[in-house]
């Protein structure tokens, strides 16, 4: 088993491994984290379309203090569920998970793929509930698998894991420096966990821990998936193409602008004009010998008139495909009801598959989870979803989809 473990690793590495440049990339244009990559940004339109975006989902998905998840006890006999309900909601806002929420949001519509970790709190917090939005360079996945690579200290490794006993080649090192840093890998395969030191060697000689768990605390979720693939890809990667385009259009512009600023100059060099002297700033003044032509302006080829025409262009596509244009402010004072209701059925329908998408693997294994903490905690009673209660999800894009729906109705 442990042999197998480590071939899927490995193997998960590997399919993870196409998916680092494109994530770099889009990084880069949306949220650069290096000085170097912010230097070559020169244009902000994805950048800016892609936060309205995640506002919007923070708010149509998971609106803070609101009534966005109910749950529907299936017959008399099962336990309480408003109460159930009521306890995952308290623990939901006394948490840190309106904080986290829009981090994940964020990685969703940059890298197509977030994960959220919902961990158990110890007895006596706020909330039960602790959550953590887990960089997905740092994650491997593979069907029914997450692969979980940390670098931390090991004074960290045996707070987290006080059982665990370092082996023996690294036992000095650690007593000698607790803040040596370490590889840990934490791997769930369906419900059995493993964390062990990727340094190297047979995996049972650096185990740290094993266990089970009852649900996955690893929610992964992806805004749209293609066939056979296990990342997802959002609308930042899709409009990539126009978003680098666009960034180079206005590099080309401003490297322009700083030659119609300046200017390309000729001189006859006579021995009277010192060229090294010559500074191009406004409202210097330049000497020239009599009777010669001085410094003379060199015409430049360049000409970017069409520029703008591009550049408005690409900007339009990138706000298009990241929905700025459709899930922006109502720009129309005088839109009326049909045409409200019109705009909100549009909006329903461009984002149908992935409120889909986002209903099973993020919604359903969030209240899942959190039931289950809470049960085992003897806060509730044991509830499951689909036996004992029914999951409503009444958030504000339910609404749309509804009144989508009836609107469809009404007409025909």
């Amino acid at each position: 088993m442990q042999k197998n473990l480590q071939q899927m690793y490995r193997r998960a590495l590997d399919m993870r491994t196409p998916w680092l440049n494109r994530w770099d990339m889009a990084q880069r244009y949306t949220m650069p984290t290096s000085d170097d990559d912010a230097a070559l940004v020169f244009d902000a339109t994805a950048a800016d379309a892609a936060d309205n975006l995640a506002a919007s989902i923070y708010s149509l998905l998971t609106p803070p203090e609101s009534l966005w998840v109910s749950l529907v006890p299936e017959s008399a006999d099962s336990p309480d569920a408003t109460a159930a309900c009521a306890a995952l909601r308290a623990n939901l806002n006394d948490s840190n998970f309106y904080t986290t929420i829009h981090q994940c949001y964020m990685d969703l519509i940059v890298l197509g793929t977030a994960c959220l970790f919902m961990a158990e709190n110890p007895i006596g917090a706020a909330s039960a509930f602790s959550f953590t939005a887990i960089p997905m360079r740092d994650l491997a996945i593979l069907p029914g698998a997450v692969f979980h690579t940390a670098t931390m200290s090991a004074r960290q490794v045996l707070e987290k894991y006080p059982n665990w006993t370092p082996p023996s080649n690294l036992r000095d090192t650690i007593k000698s420096d607790p803040e040596t840093q370490l590889r840990l890998v934490q791997s769930l395969v369906g419900s059995d966990f493993t964390a062990w030191l990727d340094v190297g060697g047979e995996l049972e000689n650096n185990i740290v821990a094993t266990g089970t768990f009852e649900t996955n605390p690893y929610i992964i979720f992806r805004w749209s998936v293609a066939s056979g693939e296990q990342y997802g890809r959002g609308p930042v990667l899709r409009a990539l193409p126009d978003i680098k385009t666009a960034n180079k259009v206005v590099e080309l512009v401003l490297k322009n602008a700083t030659i119609a600023v300046s200017g390309i100059w000729q001189a006859d060099d006579d021995g009277v004009i010192n060229l090294s002297n010559i500074n191009l700033t406004p409202g210097a003044i330049i000497p020239k010998a009599v009777g010669s032509s001085g410094l003379t302006p060199l015409s430049s080829g360049a000409n970017f008139d069409v520029s703008q025409i591009i550049l408005t262009d690409l900007r339009d596509r990138i706000r298009h495909t990241l929905l700025a244009d459709r899930l922006g402010l109502l720009s129309e004072k005088e839109m009326t009801a049909t045409e409200i209701l019109a705009r909100n059925a549009d909006m329903a329908r461009i984002l149908g598959a992935t409120y889909g998408r986002l209903l099973h693997e993020f919604i359903h294994p969030l209240v899942e989870r959190g039931l289950q903490i809470l049960s085992r905690r003897g806060v509730i009673e044991k509830i499951t979803l689909h036996s004992d209660a029914e999951l409503k999800y009444i958030a504000p894009i339910t609404k749309m989809t509804m009144a989508e729906t009836l609107t469809q109705g009404n007409i025909l």
